[in-house]
């Protein structure tokens, strides 16, 4: 076994540890080794991503080399390791970008406890990346989840902790019905690892009526983690959380824990339950629907809104909708459109929750829009991030957000049925033009003159303009570059099976 495949073990092993030594250490250190062990989880990941693609093959690791039931199971392929090392850039730069709000946010004493979340936040985001058990990735979740409320709750606000439980509530709903599916899953099959439980689904569905009880336990389980990652019409809880949160808390949870847990339906339709049964399921066509009226609903909660960042938050439950709109509509291209725009969403997302408290630094701490004129003139560089970022949410060319639209056009013609690609061509034409909208009329307000003139301009430290300036680089990557990054997903379904 080459030495490489023991990395995908060691970013989680690290990340946990790191959880438990920052809380021995004090803010400022505790932060400087959370930098430095993020680094080390992205080049460990990079090894990995490289290791598959030169290999042409994914790799499983065997936990203490037990067979199942009482093994468990990593596996490592090029859609993991790609997915890792985004979210890996992602939640780095979050760090970094959005360091100064946590210091001014959080009482001293607490600031130690944020990188200790942060750090097991990013160990089970890499333990659902990489498990090929299901009850693992319960495990995971449940430690996801615990730690997303933590990051919300810390700022001791009234607001942010109203959010807090409210967020809570729906996500132990969403474990609770996770975890009946998985029940289900396993009282069915027999096994938790993923291929066993696959093999035995695939020859139940052989026989039409075993159909009715697999459609109902991933059905159980499809709703609880559509509630946990903000579909409509369970997305009420979306404006609160991210709003109200310290930058780094809003820019994570919406770019990073929200995929996570799309990541691992996908990984279930995949590999537990089989594309080719999934397809044959009603579900497909319910998530294709309720994507599309997330979408439309979501952007004009966003064009209504009068504060920056619940506009931004109603935003984040449309993008959510295109990724099930994807799902929905099947077929490699399908898919493949909606991991793209997970990953097109992450680093856009986070940009504009980093880039909104600076803006509102600059106009008397207020998120208003009102208040917000002229922001990005007496903060130049914060409003050319922010641009750049709402460029790619309405999809100009060259960035992230118009690959991603192309990639859901190209699905909806590949599906072959005139009703499903009128009704999507539709919704993407809507949605375009009410992102324009709102968008368009941001940027106009923050690049107007203000007659304000007690606000000053407003300027930077260098860590978070490298920060912003890597995530419109990744960005541009994946405009540029669609094709590289959609052949890697492909090539990552394609080791799914």
């Amino acid at each position: 076994m080459s030495f490489i495949q023991n990395f995908p073990l060691f970013t989680i092993v690290l990340s946990l540890f790191s959880g438990v030594l920052c809380t021995m250490l004090k803010g400022k250190t505790a932060r400087k080794y959370t930098v430095c062990y993020e680094c080390v989880l992205i080049a460990l990941v990079s090894c990995v991503l490289f290791y598959t693609i030169e290999t042409g093959q994914s790799f499983t690791y065997v936990m203490g080399e037990f067979p199942a039931p009482w093994g468990n199971e990593i596996r490592a392929g090029v859609l993991e390791a790609l997915f890792g090392l985004i979210f890996l850039i992602v939640m780095l730069c979050s760090v970094l970008g959005g360091a100064r709000f946590i210091d001014l946010d959080l009482d001293e004493s607490k600031v130690n406890l944020y990188y200790t979340l942060i750090n097991l936040m990013t160990a089970a985001m890499m333990a659902i990346l990489w498990t090929n058990d299901i009850f693992t990735g319960y495990v995971f979740l449940e430690i996801l989840t615990l730690t997303s409320c933590g990051v919300l709750i810390v700022r001791e606000l009234g607001r942010t902790t109203l959010a807090a439980i409210r967020y809570m509530i729906m996500n132990l709903l969403g474990s609770g019905l996770f975890l009946l599916g998985v029940v289900l899953l396993y009282d069915i099959t027999g096994n938790l690892l993923m291929l066993p439980m696959q093999k035995n689904i695939a020859e139940l569905c052989s026989t039409p009526g075993n159909m009715t009880s697999v459609a109902m336990a991933l059905g159980i389980l499809t709703i609880g983690l559509s509630i946990k990652s903000g579909l409509f019409p369970f997305h009420f809880w979306m404006p609160d959380t991210y709003s109200y949160a310290t930058p780094t808390s809003g820019a994570v949870l919406s770019s990073l824990v929200s995929k996570c847990y799309i990541f691992l339906l996908i990984k279930v339709y995949f590999r537990v339950i089989g594309i080719g049964v999934f397809e044959q399921m009603p579900l497909k066509a319910i998530l294709l629907v309720l994507g599309m009226g997330g979408i439309v609903l979501g952007s004009v909660s966003a064009l209504k809104a009068e504060h920056i960042n619940r506009m931004i938050a109603f935003s984040s439950a449309a993008q959510i909708g295109y990724i099930y709109m994807g799902i929905g509509l099947g077929g490699t291209a399908g898919y493949t459109a909606a991991l793209f725009h997970i990953l097109a969403h992450s680093v856009t997302k986070s940009l504009l929750f980093l880039t909104t408290p600076r803006l509102a630094e600059a106009s008397g701490d207020s998120l208003l829009f009102k208040n917000l004129q002229g922001s990005g003139l007496r903060d130049p560089s914060t409003g050319f991030f922010f641009g750049a970022a709402g460029f790619s949410m309405i999809g100009i060319p060259i960035f992230a957000g118009f690959s991603s639209k192309l990639l859901f056009a190209a699905a909806a013609v590949d599906s072959g049925r005139d009703w499903k690609l009128i009704l999507v061509m539709v919704v993407l034409a809507a949605s375009s033009v009410l992102n324009a909208l709102y968008f368009i009329r941001t940027l106009i307000r923050i690049f107007s003159e203000s007659a304000d003139k007690r606000r000053t301009t407003v300027k930077h430290g260098v860590l978070y303009k490298i920060s912003m300036s890597t995530l419109i680089a990744v960005n541009l990557a994946l405009g540029l570059f669609s094709w590289v990054f959609t052949d890697l997903i492909e090539k990552g379904l394609g080791m799914f099976g």
